[in-house]
């Protein structure tokens, strides 16, 4: 029996399929035998070349977004330890407590109303550093772009680095939509972390258009000692690394990782821009990566829901999450404006 084609939706750029050119990648290298584990001559080369892009001492592949966060942070905390980290980041709301569980470390939010933090809210949590009974912090993690959609400038970033390694912690970066960052702000991808002052990143690609494809990137080396062991102890060592390195491989080839980003945060404004207009709706972020945040009337969401999947993310005022993918179209914008205005009566 055929499978009933799937509905476009605005739910998460997880939602969307991988992109031609790196399904194309995949089946390039699925022909003979090479070594496992990462051995393999594909491997070798991309990971070079990522090096090379990011500025970084060290890069391992691994599969899954939240792998490359534990295994990231893992470098940075031990089980005494706390990061900080915002109060709506990944690690905290959406990872079921996994740095928590894998690593024993704490998490200490910093309330925000945009996904970012800065060194002031970071100072909350350092009044108890050497005090035996509390956890100590050893870590800020930022998301880049951040669970708003929102995007730390360059400068930002350095500041909180700055800041961090003044008062002895690290600074760990998700950059699980680190690509559409680059692509808002204009800048090469080695001066969004290194040239940031970053010291370990968490690099996807998946919501970019790969399969299941991530990487931890190390701009300190000494960090990375061991991290191979520490890879395999945490689940995230792929016996058929080739097919890992094939996505990255297709992303970086000619830029599609910056084309396939740009698009998405294209798409992403102009539905910012046109729900803005309708009268009644409000955005209640900035629109500068590929997430929209607007309130919608709580009477028509589950209708609006029906034609076009998305997340309602704050259930008390019905604020509505749209992410945009690299494969979303102008079409697909345009009906669901359609149909919001349909709703509202504009």
């Amino acid at each position: 029996m055929p499978l009933t084609p799937p509905r476009r939706a605005l739910s998460s750029d997880n939602w969307a399929g991988v992109h031609p050119e790196v399904f194309a990648a995949m089946a390039a290298v699925n022909d003979g035998h090479v070594p496992s584990y990462g051995k393999d001559s594909y491997t070798e080369s991309v990971v070079s070349t990522l090096r090379d892009k990011l500025g970084a001492e060290q890069v391992f592949l691994v599969f899954t977004g939240t792998g490359a966060n534990v295994l990231g942070l893992d470098s940075v905390a031990f089980s005494h330890n706390a990061v900080i980290c915002a109060s709506t980041a990944h690690i905290f709301t959406s990872e079921c407590g996994a740095a928590e569980k894998h690593i024993g470390c704490k998490l200490l939010p910093i309330a925000t109303s945009n996904g970012k933090i800065t060194p002031a809210g970071i100072a909350t949590h350092l009044h108890h550093i050497g005090n035996e009974h509390h956890a100590q912090p050893s870590a800020v993690s930022i998301s880049q772009a951040t669970e708003y959609g929102t995007v730390y400038s360059v400068d930002e970033v350095q500041v909180i680095a700055g800041f961090a390694h003044d008062h002895g912690l690290y600074l760990h970066m998700d950059g699980a939509r680190l690509a559409n960052a680059a692509a808002h702000l204009g800048e090469p991808l080695v001066r969004m972390a290194r040239g940031a002052g970053v010291d370990v990143l968490s690099f996807g690609a998946t919501k970019n258009g790969a399969l299941a494809a991530e990487a931890v990137v190390f701009f300190n080396d000494a960090l990375a000692k061991a991290f191979e062991y520490r890879r395999m102890q945490g689940m995230q060592l792929s016996s058929k690394m080739r097919f890992v390195a094939a996505q990255f491989d297709a992303l970086l080839t000619d830029d599609l990782w910056l084309k396939s980003a740009s698009h998405a945060n294209r798409m992403a404004a102009r539905l910012g821009e046109e729900l803005a207009a309708i009268p009644g709706l409000r955005l209640t972020q900035k629109v500068e990566a590929n997430e929209v945040f607007v309130i919608l009337p709580r009477e028509h969401v589950a209708r609006l829901q029906e034609r076009c999947s998305f997340q309602v993310w704050t259930e008390e005022i019905t604020e509505a999450r749209l992410v945009t993918s690299f494969d979303t179209t102008d079409a697909d914008v345009t009906a669901f404006v359609a149909s919001v205005r349909e709703a509202v009566g504009s």
